[in-house]
């Protein structure tokens, strides 16, 4: 099994964290490494029993955790299903349709003028590595005469105290 530079980079980040690099965890590192895109932890589970039956599910649960919290990968919730990705491949943003499902990769730029701003007005930085933005479609918006956001009238928005409603 070759291994390219990111997988190589998990491998040295585990191991400065003086934590073992167990064949199941060498394994679950490669199968992340390997896609171009999220993988859902069942993906994970199917091809790691199949390399390796006696694997359970709770230990690569367990390692996709401990590559969480070292740093080595990011999780996201997308359609009802927990995703994985490499750290390392960078900022990426989707927007996921409430309705459908669908998912849009985003512009990776897409953020920096709101992140410049923050730090600029707040001396905050904010990290955006993976967001995920949930609405409708042009689809599903057709289907339920929703109108697109240019059109809503955002100055009109206000959080309204209940108690004011009571009569």
């Amino acid at each position: 099994m070759q291994l390219d530079a990111i997988a190589m980079s998990c491998f040295e980040t585990l191991k400065s964290q003086h934590l073992k690099l167990t064949p199941q965890r060498r394994m679950i590192i490669d199968i992340l490494h390997g896609r171009e895109r999220h993988i859902t932890a069942e993906e994970i589970i199917n091809r790691v029993q199949a390399r390796m039956p006696g694997v359970n599910k709770s230990t690569i649960y367990r390692t996709l955790d401990l590559l969480e919290n070292a740093g080595c990968v990011y999780k996201s919730e997308i359609s009802d299903q927990f995703v994985y990705y490499h750290a390392e491949d960078g900022h990426h943003y989707h927007l996921v349709c409430q309705r459908c499902g669908k998912t849009v990769d985003c512009d990776k730029d897409l953020f920096k003028t709101i992140q410049k701003k923050v730090y600029d007005q707040y001396q905050f930085n904010i990290d955006f590595n993976h967001m995920i933005m949930k609405g409708l479609c042009t689809q599903c918006q057709d289907r339920t005469n929703r109108p697109a956001i240019d059109s809503l009238d955002l100055t009109t928005h206000r959080n309204i105290d209940p108690d004011r409603l009571k009569g």
